[in-house]
C-alpha cells in the first residue's frame, strides 16, 4: 500500500435465528456512534434491504476503521421496526450481539474494528413479543 492510502476491507454479515422468511432483513452499516443504530442522520452509513430467505449481505470496498451493524427483520415489509408500547414487535439483531436490557445498547458495545481483507460479522437475531 502506498504512504498515506487507506486500506479497504469487505464485510460479510450473516444473520440466523430468523423465525421465518417472511418480509425483509434490513441492515444499517455506520461508523457514526451518534446516529446508531437509526442512521436516519448519517450521510455514510450504508444500509441495504435483502429478503429474509437468504439472510447474507456483502460489503465491498469499506474503508478500515471501527463500524457497527443494526440488523431488523422486517416481516410485513412495511421499511421499520414495528412495536408496541415501545416493545420491539419485529426481529432485530446487533454486530458482536451483545445483551440488550432496555433501549438498543451503545455503540460501543456493537463497535468491531475492520483492519484487514474481509471480515464476518455474525449477527443472532432476537424477537421480544
Amino acid at each position: 500500500m502506498l504512504p498515506g492510502a487507506v486500506g479497504t476491507g469487505e464485510l460479510s454479515v450473516d444473520v440466523s435465528n430468523l423465525r421465518s422468511h417472511k418480509g425483509f432483513v434490513r441492515v444499517c452499516l455506520t461508523a457514526d456512534p451518534q446516529n446508531f443504530p437509526a442512521c436516519i442522520d448519517d450521510a455514510q452509513a450504508v444500509t441495504r434491504s435483502i429478503p429474509a430467505g437468504s439472510p447474507k449481505i456483502r460489503f465491498d470496498g469499506l474503508a478500515h476503521g471501527d463500524y457497527a451493524v443494526a440488523v431488523i427483520h422486517d416481516e410485513n415489509g412495511n421499511r421499520k421496526l414495528d412495536t408496541f408500547a415501545g416493545i420491539p414487535r419485529e426481529g432485530f439483531g446487533f454486530s458482536r450481539n451483545p445483551p440488550v436490557t432496555f433501549g438498543p445498547p451503545r455503540f460501543s458495545a456493537e463497535r468491531f474494528t475492520l483492519t484487514g481483507d474481509a471480515e464476518t460479522q455474525q449477527v443472532r437475531m432476537r424477537y421480544l413479543l
